[in-house]
């Protein structure tokens, strides 16, 4: 959905709707939707900044990265972004600290499907679990260790560690 910077009112433009994304538009690669994301979104033009003040709530499913076991995730998340124009970056020549975390349009439209996909990228686990302290899958039989259906005993541990077991001497 572009937004034409031109024809914005200056009382900002309120918009709610929902946003059809592929899976294979989001940054994780077994997310899957069970329902379109919804953004309820205000775009206001302050000189040249565009201001874009919103909050993003989606559900989807992800595959735990412990036990593979797919699992509800859902998105409810706030966001405030400024946008300048990108001229005003063509102008300087090198890039400083505090343009790190500046966002830029170009032209006289900004595209709202990309801002609001990329909140909700930025919404996801580097590592997506089922629950915080998941065990994961059993290495002897491969069952599920949370569903306490394994009854393997697994105490032993990787020889390569067994040095560090032992307390270091001093050798002076």
């Amino acid at each position: 959905m572009l937004i034409d910077i031109d024809r914005l009112p200056k009382e900002g433009l309120r918009l709610s709707r929902d946003f059809e994304f592929l899976s294979m538009d989001l940054v994780e690669e077994s997310a899957v939707f069970l329902e379109p994301a919804h953004a309820e979104v205000t775009v206001r033009l302050i000189g040249d900044e565009i201001l874009i003040q919103g909050e993003v709530t989606a559900r989807l499913s992800f595959v735990c990265a412990r036990c593979l076991t797919p699992f509800e995730f859902p998105v409810a998340s706030r966001f405030d972004l400024v946008y300048l124009p990108e001229e005003i970056d063509a102008l300087s020549e090198e890039l400083s600290e505090d343009k790190i975390d500046q966002m830029y349009y170009s032209g006289r439209q900004l595209d709202l499907r990309t801002v609001v996909l990329e909140q909700l990228n930025l919404t996801f686990p580097a590592k997506p679990l089922c629950v915080p302290d998941c065990e994961g899958i059993c290495a002897v039989c491969g069952e599920i260790i949370r569903e306490a259906k394994c009854s393997c005993l697994v105490k032993e541990s990787d020889p390569r560690w067994n040095k560090l077991k032992f307390p270091m001497r001093d050798k002076s």
